[in-house]
């Protein structure tokens, strides 16, 4: 009888990991975009496009971020945003 052969074990890839003060400058980021209403461009991790938008709602209970554009609402975790920009 031919031996059967293990199926490979398949890792799945970590999200980058940030220190406090990089969460913080962060949520200070988005607070203000969402507080003065200015369009954002978010570098989504997993995503390979970015996410552009109006913040309409940050829940603290899911932690998710509510963006808004061209009447859809995309709704991102938090901790999967790498980056905030404003758009060009």
């Amino acid at each position: 009888m031919p031996a059967i052969a293990k199926p490979e074990k398949t890792y799945k890839v970590k999200r980058p990991t940030r220190d406090e003060f990089e969460l913080e400058e962060l949520a200070d980021q988005l607070t203000e975009a969402k507080r003065e209403e200015t369009d954002v461009v978010l570098a989504v991790w997993g995503m390979e496009e970015t996410v552009h938008g109006i913040i309409t709602e940050m829940d603290s209970r899911t932690t998710l971020v509510h963006v808004y554009r061209n009447g859809d609402t995309v709704k991102v975790p938090f901790m999967d945003i790498m980056r905030v920009s404003n758009p060009m």
